[in-house]
């Protein structure tokens, strides 16, 4: 993972939040957020929580139980709380993942979406949701399957990849969907110490008011935005107009949808 993967700072969490949030991780908040509606915790630990569609989505089901939601990125946090509006019992912190301000054994649970991907060192990730989590305790994050498997960023890529055929930006298929051998995410999950392991591969459709909308999320609410910039710049719009012509072309004009598939890992300590 390079620096650049890492930064979502300017107008890009207000973005991420508009576009990409309803149109992929708003699903699978939903179904992560079902999961621990089933164990009902006490205290949850949320890492990568990002603009907050986990955090809403469990205190909605669970509003009694206490959850403390950390982020690298301050800027995503304070998006999340903005939108949190002191719904549920929620504390925002910014906190490194591989290095978690928590004692031993002090959460019921812990719960990250899409966010190991993003990890530099996944196995100290794995070794810290351990660390902080109670006996007989549950890890449970998920992890996008391959592009092949996500239609809309299939579409994205191809188009990114044909406007700049010498040198196609890499980000989506380098971090979002480069981490996705559940063979070998399980075997580093119980190196870290976790008794069980269970990967469920998951289903959901992704959906988005036009093919403009999508083409937004995909090429200025993440750092995809920043290789393009650099490949192109000042060309970010009318770049992004073409993805969505793509998309059109691809999903119809109006409201779009498509298949995407990611991996949810519930990990026991």
């Amino acid at each position: 993972m390079t620096g650049a993967d890492k930064v979502f700072a300017g107008n890009i969490p207000a973005i991420y939040q508009r576009y990409m949030v309803p149109m992929i991780f708003d699903p699978y908040a939903q179904d992560l957020a079902g999961r621990l509606a089933v164990l009902r915790p006490g205290r949850v630990l949320e890492m990568a929580a990002g603009t907050g569609v986990v955090t809403r989505a469990i205190a909605e089901k669970l509003p009694e139980t206490e959850i403390v939601a950390t982020d690298l990125n301050q800027p995503m946090l304070d998006t999340a709380a903005e939108l949190q509006r002191g719904q549920g019992k929620v504390t925002f912190r910014q906190a490194d993942a591989l290095a978690l301000p928590f004692e031993d054994k002090s959460f019921d649970t812990v719960v990250c979406q899409f966010g190991v991907m993003f990890f530099p060192d996944k196995h100290q990730g794995y070794r810290e949701a351990f660390r902080v989590l109670r006996p007989s305790g549950a890890y449970i994050f998920s992890v996008w399957d391959r592009i092949s498997t996500n239609e809309f960023i299939t579409v994205v890529n191809a188009a990114l990849a044909a406007r700049f055929s010498d040198d196609p930006p890499k980000f989506m298929e380098r971090t979002p969907h480069g981490y996705h051998d559940v063979d070998a995410i399980a075997a580093a999950v119980r190196e870290a110490g976790f008794s069980k392991v269970s990967v469920e591969t998951v289903d959901k459709v992704s959906r988005a008011n036009s093919a403009l909308d999508a083409a937004t999320g995909y090429c200025q609410g993440n750092p995809f935005r920043n290789e393009i910039e650099a490949r192109a710049p000042g060309e970010l719009q009318s770049i992004t107009e073409a993805v969505a012509s793509a998309l059109a072309e691809q999903f119809g004009h109006g409201p779009i949808e498509g298949r995407i598939r990611a991996h949810v890992i519930t990990a026991t300590r």
